[in-house]
């Protein structure tokens, strides 16, 4: 899995530099090949000599010291598989968060368009300070892997969490990162996700319970995959692939009627409200001009519906099917009216999945309904094996749904 992959170790100033000795011999003897950039303060807790000896490389610590045309964070950038940021400190970490480039680690971060594994090591009042956390937030939601340190006995003679993250831990990090297959790559995936909502006034709407959380999955699954993801969203989010974000039904339809035309796949894991107001009053209702309020409303576009009359043979499309009661049936007969080659339902019956939850429990239906149960995971679990069933790749635990229409009986189906 590691040979001759290509590993960029990042060190900041902590005291825990010394330990990373010790993880470039792990990935040197595994055969990939490191090499390692220092910050400034690193310098004062690690010796270069002893780096340079161990990865077998030159140590990097300047940012225009180049023997080539490119500078140094390009060079790096270019040749890196893996970003590997151990230990980074409080100062490193909120410096990335704030995209500040002051060095030559900094620079490589903000230039890096990869997988970046960081692993903080500091002391636990800095751990917990709001600002840190806030930066650990933000570095979390613009796809940055953290590798939360340890409880223990810190250099500074307390106890608490802080202590760099078992080199096991990281190494093992690093390996997962790397072999993650590619087996979306070269499609197009347009998604939707999150619940639309509808204007009553300027401060009311009518909206719906989802949390945009499944839709996401799909997207980060699908990008990790190596696949150009779209995403349309309700939900604002960053991630390092396209978003575009929108509120009501009618700017989803449009989103998606445009993006349509170049997507091998579309999946509409949105919640589209069903209806919107008719009339959308210009200032806020007062309550204390009516007792009653009452609201005409009109349907709004069925995208699902109209993606289906109009896709190209060669285009797939998966709607979503949540219901709280008669599921399968409700299910069939959705893939039917609309034309979809897929199905995802799930049961919003059910107080510990779906909404806004971070598990789910879904079957997927194709168009010739076939049935494929998966069982209760993980949303970014869920969608992998999504894709898996599309893209007719082998799953674990999967539950074959045959004969489900007479008996609903289960019976457990090998691996594809």
């Amino acid at each position: 899995m590691l040979e001759n992959k290509n590993i960029l170790i990042g060190i900041t100033g902590a005291i825990a530099a010394y330990k990373i000795c010790e993880l470039v011999r792990m990935f040197k003897r595994e055969n990939a090949n490191v090499k390692i950039v220092l910050t400034p303060n690193a310098r004062e807790f690690v010796s270069e000599l002893t780096l340079e000896t161990l990865s077998q490389n030159p140590v990097y610590t300047e940012q225009f010291k180049t023997t080539d045309k490119k500078p140094e964070h390009i060079c790096l950038c270019d040749w890196a598989d893996l970003f590997i940021i151990a230990p980074a400190s409080a100062n490193t970490i909120s410096k990335i968060a704030n995209g500040i480039c002051d060095n030559l680690l900094t620079s490589l971060v903000c230039a890096y368009k990869k997988q970046i594994l960081i692993a903080p090591s500091m002391n636990t009042g800095m751990w917990e300070n709001k600002f840190v956390c806030e930066n650990i937030k933000k570095l979390k939601s613009n796809n940055y892997e953290i590798i939360e340190p340890d409880d223990g006995y810190l250099a500074c003679g307390t106890n608490g969490k802080g202590r760099l993250a078992g080199l096991e831990k990281i190494f093992n990090a690093a390996k997962k990162t790397l072999g993650k297959s590619e087996f979306l790559k070269g499609q197009k995936i347009l998604i939707t996700a999150g619940g639309t909502k509808e204007n009553i006034d300027p401060v009311r709407y009518i909206g719906n319970y989802s949390s945009g959380k499944m839709g996401i999955a799909l997207a980060d699954k699908a990008n990790e995959a190596g696949a150009k993801v779209t995403l349309i969203s309700t939900v604002n989010l960053k991630r390092n692939y396209e978003i575009i974000n929108v509120k009501t039904a009618k700017e989803m339809r449009e989103s998606v009627i445009e993006n349509s035309k170049s997507a091998d796949l579309i999946i509409m894991a949105a919640a589209v409200a069903d209806y919107r107001p008719i009339e959308v009053c210009e200032k806020k209702i007062k309550k204390e001009n009516c007792d009653e309020l009452v609201i005409k409303l009109v349907k709004n576009p069925d995208i699902l519906a109209e993606l289906g009359t109009i896709k190209t043979p060669e285009q797939k499309i998966v709607g979503f099917c949540a219901e709280s009661n008669d599921l399968i049936a409700n299910a069939e007969s959705k893939i039917k009216r609309k034309n979809c080659d897929f199905i995802v339902a799930n049961d919003i019956s059910r107080s510990d999945i779906g909404f806004g939850s971070d598990l789910n429990e879904v079957i997927v239906i194709d168009k010739n309904l076939n049935a494929t149960k998966i069982e209760k995971n993980t949303k970014e679990n869920i969608a992998e094996q999504i894709y898996k069933i599309i893209f007719k790749r082998k799953i674990k635990n999967e539950k074959s749904y045959r004969g489900y229409r007479n008996n609903r009986t289960l019976r457990t189906a090998a691996d594809r």
